[in-house]
């Protein structure tokens, strides 16, 4: 059952035996690189207490959503669905979510865990939590990798909430590195060009939920908080920040609240991004200076550093979230026959698009791969969509490849030019680029039999999924534990 509160999470994870609890660990780059290794063994949460050179009670949680079985708790999905099933089941409650999401406005509250501490002005001290050096080259610790950064549109007064990186800079002071085009960019540029400072609150600590509700790309008329609303089937409940008036998690763990100027800037980064690189240098970036903060008595920060491919610890909870996204736009946008939609790890969630297709005409692989590659959740920073037919499965990648190589021509590769990309990928030059130009070019593979002979073309030698299982499940014992794929 999905919570808004990170504890009652927690409660739930450790009565179906998903979170290991460790005590003294260190910040600096000891949490980072255990994350990092749970994260590639799809491990349970690892809940940090005791951290090294903090008082007990302050504490990190990592890994939250690391393997397929916290997915589905989080998202309320039946526990022992596999990949390919809680990607079709969340295709079918996304639906639902989104049309019933303007029901869900949230609740403002005046009594709230989040208000048993609240700390002001020059008062506030950003020190007092556990947080990691996450990787060995990052510019200094981050606390904002799995966060919630709220901001409001200033002429419409939409709210939004993205997950941004957010370098605690000093005791007083946390970097707000956006991308640009997101929302919360757009908002900050509008407050900017007006020459007024941007209202914004950043939540650290939250149930898993509202991190990978901030983290992907719903559609921009619905606030997230709705959102969440209607996935957990009742309204969040919010306190309203003291300095900007902005909604705040009543169960948030930690949030700080205040504004952003135009024309202050602080050195940020470097940061080990969700690409797999070190991307970019140490640049000019605004800041928060945080006017209020407030924190639960013994607080969680919720960490979830990214990393190359399946290390990254929300690499699967990204790659299942977005390929749901994308696979419930492309059929929205009129292409039939998909059969299997997958982002994998491998891709960071966005770099690869694997789309599966019944090929029904002339051009229909062309349709579903230009659909996907712009699709609003498969836009952004993407490199290559692969159309493959409904005989390959989309989630092996060895399945992919083998396609790749036997049915797809390099001429007939589709180029898309200034395409929308990241300022953090490796590929962006800053030093030979406008630094407003992230721009990129992709590339769509058709791996499919040509339409044109489809029923002619070479028939594939493995033996029918039938004739498999059974060979499978009568000599399966004979192998001691050796035979595992079908």
């Amino acid at each position: 059952m999905q919570t808004q509160d990170l504890r009652k999470w927690l409660d739930q994870a450790r009565t179906i035996g998903e979170v290991t609890e460790i005590e003294g660990a260190d910040t600096n780059l000891e949490i980072g690189t255990l994350s990092q290794v749970v994260a590639r063994n799809q491990g349970p949460a690892v809940l940090h207490d005791k951290i090294k050179g903090y008082p007990p009670g302050f504490r990190v949680l990592t890994n939250s959503m690391s393997n397929i079985k916290t997915i589905n708790l989080t998202f309320g999905l039946p526990l022992d669905y596999a990949i390919k099933d809680s990607i079709e089941e969340l295709r079918k409650r996304i639906t639902g979510w989104e049309k019933n999401a303007s029901s869900f406005a949230p609740r403002i509250v005046d009594e709230a865990p989040v208000l048993e501490n609240v700390v002001e002005g020059d008062k506030v001290d950003l020190n007092i939590f556990p947080v990691p050096l996450w990787h060995e080259m990052d510019g200094g610790p981050y606390i904002g990798t799995a966060c919630s950064v709220i901001t409001r549109d200033p002429d419409t007064g939409q709210i939004n909430c993205g997950t941004y990186r957010n370098q605690r800079l000093d005791g007083q002071s946390v970097g707000l590195m956006i991308t640009h085009g997101h929302h919360g960019r757009r908002h900050r540029d509008k407050y900017f060009s007006r020459g007024e400072p941007c209202p914004v609150v950043m939540v650290f600590g939250q149930a898993p939920l509202f991190f990978a509700i901030s983290a992907a790309s719903i559609p921009e008329e619905i606030c997230e908080l709705n959102y969440i609303g209607s996935i957990i089937g009742e309204p969040v409940e919010v306190i309203a920040g003291k300095a900007t008036g902005l909604p705040i998690p009543a169960h948030a763990e930690i949030a700080i609240e205040g504004f952003v100027y135009p024309e202050q800037t602080k050195k940020e980064g470097r940061f080990g991004e969700w690409q797999g690189y070190y991307a970019g240098k140490v640049t000019e970036q605004p800041f928060l200076k945080p006017s209020t903060l407030y924190y639960r008595n013994n607080p969680i920060l919720l960490g979830a550093a990214p990393a190359k491919g399946l290390w990254s610890d929300s690499a699967l909870m990204r790659s299942v979230l977005i390929s749901a996204l994308i696979f419930n736009e492309v059929v929205a946008s009129g292409v039939p026959g998909v059969k299997g939609l997958w982002c994998p790890p491998a891709g960071g969630g966005r770099y690869l698009q694997i789309i599966s297709i019944k090929q029904m005409y002339g051009g229909h692989a062309a349709h579903a791969g230009h659909a996907a590659a712009v699709s609003r959740s498969g836009a952004f920073s993407g490199r290559y969509t692969v159309v493959v037919d409904d005989d390959v499965n989309p989630y092996d990648l060895e399945d992919v490849i083998w396609a790749v190589a036997t049915r797809s021509l390099a001429k007939e590769i589709d180029i898309i030019n200034k395409s929308w990309g990241s300022h953090s990928d490796p590929l962006f030059h800053r030093s030979a680029s406008d630094s407003g130009d992230s721009t990129l070019s992709r590339g769509i593979i058709y791996a499919v039999k040509p339409y044109e002979w489809l029923a002619e073309f070479a028939p594939v030698n493995i033996a029918s999924e039938e004739m498999r299982s059974e060979a499978f499940h009568k000599w399966k014992d004979l192998f001691q534990g050796r035979l595992q794929t079908i």
